[in-house]
């Protein structure tokens, strides 16, 4: 479910609906030149792919939130094009997709030699949403 609000209304961490695309806001600055109507300067980073971009919303505008999950997980193991992960705090397993891990696979791996399912492997930087 998402929500609509002001671009006045923007806050560091808030994540937008832009394009069917998750971006959380890194920055923002609320601009009102002296000739010109008040503008929103802002720097969002896509939650997939970590992309950075500015977009720049005129005051005021109606923007799309998402109410988006932020746990601490813990990888497991990878099964098939799946990595699993385990909610640390309701022991809940996940399995997410190669596609979706992305560039943080590499940091999900069981290179070291004292691995067990009960070592925590390096975290991913990618979000990971289930399906």
């Amino acid at each position: 479910m998402s929500l609509l609000a002001s671009t006045n209304d923007l806050k560091n961490g808030m994540v937008l609906n832009i394009g069917n695309q998750l971006w959380s806001v890194v920055e923002f600055q609320h601009v009102k030149p002296g000739k010109g109507p008040a503008f929103v300067r802002t720097k969002l980073k896509a939650v997939l792919s970590g992309k950075v971009v500015d977009k720049t919303f005129n005051a005021g505008t109606k923007v799309d939130t998402a109410n988006v999950d932020k746990r601490t997980m813990q990888y497991l193991y990878k099964d098939g094009d799946n990595f699993v992960f385990m909610d640390s705090d309701t022991f809940d397993q996940i399995h997410v997709s190669e596609d979706v891990v992305g560039d943080a696979a590499s940091s999900c791996s069981r290179t070291r030699t004292s691995w067990s399912p009960r070592t925590t492997a390096p975290p991913c930087t990618s979000s990971c949403l289930p399906p």
